[in-house]
């Protein structure tokens, strides 16, 4: 069964208008904070006032409430698009916050969790983060050695996590963490851990962030390992049902990875803008390098990754929004994020090479842009996570 999509005139005219904020509210500062590594609260919350980060939450906590008929998943997929588009950092910030943030909240809270959080998530005034990586688990999610114990009516939370965006913060308001809560017997008679999903506020005692990565890319964004050393939180904080956590993040992450495949997008096609706009002012042997086949050819290449990555990302969102069978969409994101991020890895090495030795200086944003798209084929599951994926989807039975 296939799913085709078609952007409706209010898409195209949001598009537009995230653009026209992209353009005159991040660009021209971009580079700055990545140099700095600063991370612009005040954005941030710009962002929150355009009603980014609400597009797919109900009207009740403060959102658009665009529901699937309405393209409201397609809608936030542009706005990642348009944001990565100038700066890669604000475009994973987006895209965490409502994917990592709000959506475990929104899909698994109860009324009064969703009521005492979700406000000020949708609003931009708070961002959140989602602990699951660990440094013995991160595509390896069952192996999580972060413990929650009940004791007394709250959870005592121990363990440690990494890479964690949006946890760090100054508007950091709480991190969802999956940690195990005791052990339950699968069906071939082994134990294996119950795996629970825990949120904890900012602030907590026992709960760090420790100090923000040094990373390769994404400078402007929010990045910490955090530790739980006794963290307390009231038993009412569990997310959803105890020991659904591993099915839990698995839901989030679907998700999450056509959101990724859209941040590519917004790369590819940045490093596309920026090629043609150079092939045509550089001039070498009395030309433009844009005459000369060994420049244009790659160029032409950049269009068709754009074009394939576009088309699997929206085809991928709109099955979304249209609420096709889970086997379909889980099948598409996948296929989504490994060809997206990769074409967007690839697009990055070609404009590069355009650009020739102001490529690689960091005075051009094409140096920016591949620092930060290797990530991309590793956040929210891995370049072979993907193609595992897709080979079981397919049927085979792949470990």
């Amino acid at each position: 069964m296939t799913h085709g999509f078609e952007l409706s005139r209010e898409h195209e005219e949001f598009r537009r208008s995230v653009r026209d904020f992209a353009e005159s509210q991040i660009a021209p500062h971009a580079a700055q904070w990545d140099r700095e590594h600063h991370f612009p609260t005040d954005v941030v919350q710009q962002m929150g006032k355009m009603g980014l980060f609400g597009l797919t939450a109900p009207e009740e906590y403060g959102g658009a409430g665009l529901s699937g008929s309405d393209g409201g998943f397609t809608s936030l997929c542009l706005a990642i698009e348009e944001i990565g588009r100038v700066d890669q950092s604000m475009g994973i910030t987006l895209e965490a916050a409502v994917g990592l943030g709000i959506n475990p909240i929104l899909t698994f809270g109860t009324a009064e969790q969703k009521e005492r959080w979700l406000p000020a998530l949708v609003a931009g005034e708070a961002v959140a983060g989602f602990g699951l990586t660990e440094p013995g688990a991160g595509s390896d999610a069952g192996a999580t050695r972060t413990k929650a114990v009940l004791d007394g009516g709250e959870w005592v939370v121990d363990g440690a996590k990494q890479f964690i965006t949006n946890s760090g913060s100054d508007i950091t308001s709480l991190v969802t963490v999956t940690a195990r809560t005791g052990t339950r017997e699968a069906a071939d008679g082994s134990t294996k851990p119950e795996i629970s999903t825990i949120v904890v506020p900012a602030g907590t005692p026992g709960f760090t962030a420790e100090k923000a990565y040094d990373k390769l890319g994404w400078h402007a964004s929010d990045t910490h390992p955090l530790t739980f050393t006794g963290a307390r939180v009231p038993e009412d904080h569990l997310l959803g049902e105890r020991g659904r956590g591993y099915a839990q993040f698995l839901a989030t992450l679907d998700d999450g990875r056509v959101a990724i495949a859209a941040l590519a997008v917004g790369c590819i096609q940045a490093c596309l803008d920026m090629s043609l706009e150079y092939a045509g002012q550089r001039q070498t042997f009395g030309g433009p390098i844009g005459r000369k086949q060994g420049v244009a050819f790659q160029i032409a290449d950049l269009e068709v990754m754009l074009r394939t990555a576009r088309l699997l990302t929206y085809s991928a969102a709109a099955m979304k929004d249209a609420g096709a069978p889970l086997k379909e969409f889980k099948q598409a994101a996948a296929v989504a994020k490994l060809q997206t991020t990769e074409a967007a890895v690839s697009a990055t090495r070609i404009a590069t090479q355009v650009f020739g030795g102001y490529g690689f200086m960091e005075e051009y944003p094409v140096a920016r842009f591949y620092r930060d798209a290797k990530v991309l084929e590793i956040g929210e599951g891995t370049s072979e996570v993907q193609r595992m994926l897709i080979a079981r989807g397919l049927g085979l039975p792949v470990e």
